[in-house]
C-alpha cells in the first residue's frame, strides 16, 4: 500500500532525479542527455537550500519502502491580479514525476490534492504550473486550466 510524507532535505538526490526523469519521459525534441545532465547539476545547486529553509516543500509516495512518485510546491511571489486581487502570491506546483511502474493508479491526483490542501493550508488561493505533455491530461483532469502565458529563450549579455 502505497504512503505519503513530507519532502526533508534528505531528498535532494530523490528530487533532482525526479525532476530529470520528468524531463526525460517528456521526450522533447532537442532536449539532449548533455542538457538533462547540466540543468540538474545546477538545479541541485538551486534546490538544495531551498529544502533547507522549506521554500521548497512537497511530498513523496512510498510503495513498499520505494519511493516512486513525488510533487515540488512553492509559494511565489505575485502582485495582485484579477485572478487573485487580495493575495499578493500564487502557489507554484513542479516537478510531479510518477515512476512508470506506478503510472495510471491514481498517485498524480492524489499527489495534486495533497499539493492543493497544502496551498490552502498556507493562505494561497490560487495555483499555477507549467505541463508537459504527457502531464497535460492528469491536470486538466483534477480542474487545472490552460493560461495564456507565452515564453521566449532571451540571450543574455556577455553569452
Amino acid at each position: 500500500m502505497a504512503t505519503t510524507r513530507p519532502i526533508t532535505p534528505r531528498d535532494l538526490d530523490l528530487v533532482c532525479r525526479h525532476r530529470e526523469e520528468m524531463f526525460r519521459a517528456s521526450n522533447t525534441p532537442g532536449r539532449t542527455e548533455a542538457i538533462l545532465k547540466t540543468m540538474t547539476a545546477a538545479f541541485r545547486v538551486w534546490v538544495e537550500p531551498r529544502l533547507k529553509d522549506g521554500s521548497y516543500f512537497g511530498y513523496i509516495v512510498e510503495d513498499a519502502g520505494a519511493s516512486v512518485a513525488g510533487i515540488g510546491l512553492m509559494v511565489i511571489d505575485w502582485p495582485p491580479h484579477p485572478s487573485h486581487p487580495l493575495e499578493d502570491k500564487r502557489g507554484y506546483v513542479l516537478n510531479v514525476f510518477i515512476e512508470a511502474s506506478h503510472r495510471r493508479q491514481g498517485l498524480g491526483s492524489m499527489l495534486m490534492e495533497l499539493g492543493e490542501a497544502e496551498f490552502r493550508k498556507r493562505g494561497v488561493s490560487y495555483g499555477v504550473l507549467h505541463s508537459t505533455r504527457m502531464g497535460k491530461p492528469l491536470y486538466e483532469r483534477v480542474g487545472w486550466a490552460g493560461t495564456s502565458e507565452m515564453a521566449k529563450l532571451l540571450t543574455v549579455a556577455g553569452e
